[in-house]
């Protein structure tokens, strides 16, 4: 029996399941839409260039009912050589293209009669559209960069068009279509997506959760893609903190069984970890994407997706209390890897590593025996976090500058519903170390420009801020003036956090000085996002009212709170 089969006994028969489309998710962007050779003789423009075998094809809708006749035995090379096993054609037709029950003559051809019907959802038909002037469509824009206004978006606006595709042409080993509808229930949420409707929406045609009208959205501000890429879009810091809200209003709604989030490869990985930390909840939280365009030669995503309702409706996730102690996921490529330790290596389908050396992948997905886990991480992880939403205070202490001086003041970090306010959001800012980069062999902090500037712009803006040393691998330590910058900021108010550049096997070394937190085996990346959530969780550090001459008790209490991220940092 194929783990496709709903009526197995692991875990749940069907899984009830919130699919949220977040930014530049390739498993959502499709191929531009092409016109056609059928439409270009139609209107007599010129062929498409070179020498084509067959006109394009692409998932459409019929507007009618359509009768056509199908020649039988041609769905496979070796049907008609199994002829004898199958029952009569439905008829025969001639050369004249005419209709009969009966065979009149040798050359008649054997068909089956099918009506296709627009209830029964898409089907592949040549692709009959031009641009508003009668020229073909060439790519996604009227031409090459052309503005946002002369250009067609190619990502989908939510999952539901995926899932349907998936369901009417994806088929299992069996031969099987409608994979994921014979699974799961799934509902389907736009968080900072990556198809936006600039012309709005009414309610009534919405295929997502919400509710009401979407009036016209702005790239940029509420949604985000990559492709084309003169027109590209990335999202804000901010908007981690309506990704957090979303996600854990709809995991504490009870409709669910699992969370599904989507977004493009090369940083599902971070936001990922970010879901891993701060969302509380015993559900699995599974994360999809793509290296390949939905529908294109290759594409893995949608057998990402199938694979992510395998896992969660399998329940080898779970402890004995039915929490789920694994923590979030990337499922990839039949590979199920821990959110902390995964990492985006190439733009292939099995280009995802596992970073720090110890493990990663704690499950496959493949074969008929469903997926297996091969470990239980040991990191603290959504409902077990330590920086999870609900474990943040209403306010922390942040730091501004006040007549010159560095002063503590309180920063709002929930309101009063318990949702985490996006202005409350920390600036951490990665600092990249390099052999041979100080200017002199001095340890001079005003040689570190980026790092003063960045201080004083954080002292001016954002009350909440941090940073991050990629320094020599795995130990984390950079150059004199860096390290003396760097402490400068811990002083002003600004924890520093040390890892290794790269993906570091091992861990990054503790500071003798007590200023600075060791990273473990995190890579920059992870390292900003766990910083993030500790400045969440703990505020700024204490500043000194001089952080060049810190007294000792200031320096102490420096320290001290130091010791306090680097147990999160220890664990998480």
């Amino acid at each position: 029996m194929s783990d496709d089969t709903p009526s197995d006994q692991t875990g749940l028969d069907r899984v009830r399941v919130a699919v949220f489309s977040g930014p530049t998710a390739t498993i959502l962007n499709s191929a531009p839409l092409i016109t056609g050779d059928q439409a270009r003789e139609l209107h007599g423009l010129t062929p498409r260039q070179g020498e084509q075998r067959f006109d394009l094809l692409r998932p459409q809708r019929l507007a009618a009912p359509v009768v056509v006749y199908v020649h039988a035995y041609s769905a496979h090379p070796l049907e008609r050589d199994a002829a004898d096993l199958y029952a009569p054609p439905d008829g025969y037709i001639d050369g004249s293209g005419e209709f009969s029950k009966e065979r009149r003559s040798k050359n008649d051809v054997p068909v089956y009669v099918a009506t296709l019907r627009p209830e029964d959802g898409l089907y592949l038909l040549p692709y009959m559209a031009r641009q508003r002037d009668g020229s073909p469509w060439e790519m996604e824009g009227t031409a090459p960069l052309s503005d946002s206004s002369e250009t067609r978006q190619t990502f989908f606006p939510d999952a539901s068009r995926l899932a349907e595709e998936i369901d009417r042409f994806g088929l299992d080993d069996e031969g099987h279509n409608n994979v994921l509808s014979r699974l799961a229930d799934l509902k389907f949420y736009r968080v900072a997506p990556p198809g936006g409707y600039t012309q709005g929406l009414p309610a009534s045609d919405r295929t997502d959760e919400g509710v009401g009208d979407i009036p016209p959205e702005t790239a940029g501000e509420d949604f985000f893609f990559y492709s084309p890429e003169h027109l590209a879009h990335s999202p804000a810091t901010p908007l981690l903190a309506r990704i957090c809200n979303t996600v854990q209003t709809a995991a504490d709604s009870g409709q669910f069984d699992g969370v599904i989030w989507m977004e493009g490869s090369p940083n599902l990985e971070e936001t990922m970890y970010w879901l891993n930390l701060m969302v509380d909840t015993t559900l699995p939280l599974c994360g999809n994407a793509a290296q390949r365009r939905h529908g294109t030669l290759g594409s893995e995503g949608d057998r990402n997706l199938v694979d992510s309702v395998k896992y969660m409706r399998s329940g080898i996730a779970k402890d004995a209390e039915g929490r789920d102690a694994v923590g979030a996921v990337l499922i990839q490529d039949q590979q199920v890897f821990a959110a902390r330790d995964a990492q985006k290596g190439d733009a292939r389908p099995g280009g995802y590593l596992t970073t720090g050396g110890h493990g990663g992948v704690v499950a496959t997905i493949g074969g008929s025996g469903g997926p297996v886990l091969t470990y239980w991480p040991n990191r603290l992880h959504t409902w077990r976090s330590l920086v999870r939403r609900g474990e943040l205070p209403q306010s922390v202490k942040g730091v501004t500058l006040v007549d010159g001086t560095v002063e503590s003041i309180d920063v709002p970090v929930k309101d009063s519903d318990g949702q985490l306010l996006a202005e409350a959001m920390p600036k951490v800012t990665i600092s990249k170390w390099a052999r041979f980069a100080m200017v002199d062999h001095s340890d001079d902090p005003s040689n570190e420009v980026e790092i003063q500037a960045r201080i004083a712009a954080n002292l001016r803006r954002v009350p909440l801020a941090g940073f991050v040393l990629e320094g020599n691998s795995p130990y984390g330590m950079g150059d004199d003036s860096m390290r003396r910058a760097l402490e400068l900021a811990v002083l002003s108010g600004m924890p520093v956090v040390r890892v290794g550049r790269g993906s570091t096997q091992g861990f990054a070394s503790r500071d003798g000085s007590g200023l600075f937190v060791a990273g473990s085996n995190l890579t920059a990346a992870k390292a900003r996002i766990l910083l993030m959530a500790c400045l969440l969780r703990y505020g700024a550090t204490p500043p000194a009212k001089n952080p060049e001459r810190p007294t000792k008790e200031e320096l102490e209490r420096v320290r001290a709170f130091v010791a306090q991220l680097q147990t999160i940092f220890d664990t998480h």
